[in-house]
Parts: C-alpha cells; sequence; structure tokens
C-alpha cells in the first residue's frame, strides 16, 4: 500500500460489553463504519481508544483483531506508546508482524514525575524506528513532556522512520507552521488532533491531516477536501457547521462522545467504560445527541 500522509485518520474506540469485558463483534464493526465513512486511514489503541484501561493481553487481542479485519482495506495506525523502549520496541514489532502501516506513540512518560529526557526520549524513538515502521510522534499535553520544535526537526532529520507528527498541544496551529518551516521535506505527514477544536487553523498553518475521534468523521473529510483543493468559503461553511458538535465532544465528554453516538446509532450495542471512569450524565449524554441529530451523520444511519 502507497501510503499518502493526509486526510481524516480517526481513533477507532474500544466498545466494551455492559459488564466491562471486550466486545470484539462491536471493534468489527467501529472498523466497517469508519471505513464505510469514507477516512483514510484508521487508529487504534490510542488514548481516544481507552489504551490505558487495557491489559497487554487485550491490547495484543485488539491489535490482531483489527489489523486481520480491516485486511488492508485501509492503512492502520497502531499506537505502542510505553515509558519502557524494551516495550515500545516490542509492541512496534509485533504491529509490524501483523500489517500495521505506522505506529503512533507519545514520549516516554508515567505519571506526573517520570519523563523521559531528550536524550532518552530520542533513544526511544531511534529504537523504535529500527524496527522499520514509519512512526508517528504524539505531541499532547498528557504526557507532559515539552516537545520543542528543534528536537522535533531533530529527530525527523536523523531518524528514518519519524514522518508524522500528531501535533495537539495549546498553539498548535503556531507550532505546526514552525515545525514545517524549520524542518522542510523531513515533516511528511504533519496532523492535528483535539477532534478538531483548531482544525481551520492547523490547515491554514499547513497540517495535511487530522486525528479526530470517530464521532463525524465524514463530516469533518469535506472540510480537509475542500481546503486542499482551494475552496476556502466551503471549508469554513463545513467547518462552522459542525464547530459545534466538535466543541461539545471536545470539551463535555472527551472520547465518551464516539461511544455514545455509535450506541445510539446502533454500531455499538454498549457505551460502557471502564471504572474509574464514570458514565456520562444522562442531561449530558441528551445534550451530545441533541447537538449531533441535526447534522445527520453516518453514524446515526450506518446500522438503521
Amino acid at each position: 500500500m502507497t501510503l499518502r500522509y493526509t486526510g481524516i485518520w480517526p481513533v477507532a474506540p474500544t466498545p466494551f460489553n455492559a459488564d466491562g469485558s471486550l466486545d470484539l463483534e462491536g471493534m468489527r464493526r467501529v472498523l466497517d463504519f469508519l471505513i464505510d465513512a469514507g477516512v483514510d486511514g484508521i487508529c487504534i489503541l490510542a488514548n481516544y481508544s481507552e489504551q490505558f484501561l487495557l491489559s497487554d493481553d487485550e491490547r495484543e487481542t485488539l491489535t490482531h483483531l483489527s489489523l486481520e479485519h480491516v485486511a488492508g482495506r485501509l492503512p492502520v495506525i497502531v499506537t505502542i506508546s510505553h515509558y519502557a523502549t524494551q516495550i515500545a520496541v516490542e509492541r512496534a514489532r509485533l504491529a509490524k508482524s501483523l500489517g500495521a502501516d505506522i505506529v503512533m506513540m507519545m514520549p516516554p512518560y508515567h505519571g506526573s514525575t517520570l519523563r523521559g529526557s531528550e536524550a532518552q526520549t530520542y533513544e526511544q524513538f531511534r529504537a523504535v524506528g529500527e524496527v522499520g515502521l514509519p512512526i508517528m510522534i504524539q505531541d499532547a499535553p498528557m504526557s507532559g513532556v515539552d516537545l520543542s520544535v528543534p528536537f522535533l526537526v531533530k529527530m525527523a532529520r536523523e531518524i528514518e522512520m519519524v514522518k508524522l507528527f500528531k501535533i495537539e498541544c495549546v498553539r498548535a496551529a503556531d507550532k505546526l507552521r514552525a515545525l514545517i518551516g524549520e524542518g522542510g521535506e523531513f515533516i511528511e505527514g504533519p496532523f492535528d488532533g483535539e477532534e478538531g477544536i483548531t482544525l481551520l487553523a492547523d490547515l491554514d498553518a499547513g497540517a495535511t491531516g487530522t486525528m479526530t475521534s470517530a464521532s463525524i468523521p465524514d463530516l469533518i473529510r469535506p472540510i480537509l477536501t475542500a481546503h486542499a483543493a482551494g475552496d476556502r468559503e466551503a471549508a469554513i461553511e463545513g467547518y462552522g457547521r459542525v464547530l459545534p458538535m466538535i466543541n461539545y465532544e471536545n470539551r463535555q465528554c472527551g472520547w465518551q462522545a464516539a461511544k455514545a453516538a455509535m450506541m445510539e446509532g446502533g454500531v455499538i450495542r454498549s457505551d460502557h467504560c471502564r471504572h474509574p471512569v464514570p458514565p456520562l450524565g444522562p442531561q449530558t449524554r441528551a445534550n451530545l445527541i441533541e447537538t449531533l441529530r441535526p447534522l445527520d451523520p453516518l453514524v446515526l444511519r450506518w446500522a438503521r
């Protein structure tokens, strides 16, 4: 598969049954829905997949299932973040052996006090790069690690497999613009994240793709298409239409929005999240669906 690092690559949520066990058939339906939504690629086992609530065995099960089920229909990114470099490398090797196209990882961190230095972060990415899969660096506030533009450019220039960058920090557009300006041809895939909350500004800064949630990818993709074609008016109009939903998801629901929407539309049977994550409040959930319904997204129609 020839990869083009453009377009919308949503994070697939991990569905659980009401008792908290993995819903494997639901996972297959999530992947089929995303493919039918016209996305350009899919990311699994990311933060919006609740990777921090999964056991190692469950991660391996989901990696096998997802790559086997997608079966080359779209490129798949497997998230492999771990504080231990050895484990990150092992996860990358597994992903490669099963046919993954890209791995995504945050810099090494554990809690609020264990954070990799620049040297340690560089060494970890270099070790994973030796596995031979393209790497997307996730620059997210969750890690608490400051990844400066000069450091990101250094890794892009010196580590062959560091090719993609998911920038979702404060003032992402400024950072994307600086990253692209300083890194040039070495920045092959500048992406944004955060559900697309700053999408238009990030596209203006040079982002070629976005990693959103799985809630409304069919409505976000045309914004990228219009922007890439130079139709700024259409991009602004499309973005304005979906921004209330993106804002509600980003600020009120987080990753639970996609699961609630998928349950509402019959893609999955349960929007359960494992303890200690509390369920969405009834009014929050009702307001989410109220915000979503006028947009007539595929997620509410796919299973009907």
